[in-house]
């Protein structure tokens, strides 16, 4: 163990650095996977979810006809409203999330074929 003082906006912290050698700095402890997103079926393309947040409004089902530019669904993330516009023309195959969902950074919204 190394010891340091660092001075940050004043005020002094002691901090303490293990440094490691050998086999133990060659094996960090890896960081789980994060899910995949499901693959979009042939021809069709996923929409994901760019940020975590909750699914205010769903404008969108299943068999829809839609068009480049149309509001998909409303994402609020951040006290902001995001609208998740669709990026080509084309038909609603699937949507995997309701209003009120919760999503994640990358979750899939809805697939557009």
């Amino acid at each position: 163990m190394k010891k340091y003082r660092v001075n940050v906006n004043g005020t002094a912290y002691e901090v303490e650095i293990e440094e490691l050698t050998g086999a133990a700095a060659a094996a960090p402890a890896a960081a789980p996977a994060p899910a995949a997103a499901p693959a979009a079926p042939a021809g069709g393309e996923a929409i994901n979810a760019p940020m975590p947040g909750n699914i205010l409004a769903v404008n969108v089902k299943a068999g829809d006809a839609v068009k480049k530019g149309q509001v998909l669904m409303v994402l609020e993330a951040m006290k902001m409203e995001n609208e998740i516009m669709c990026p080509r023309d084309g038909k609603v195959v699937s949507v995997a999330v309701s209003k009120g969902a919760t999503v994640e950074s990358g979750a899939a919204l809805c697939v557009i074929a």
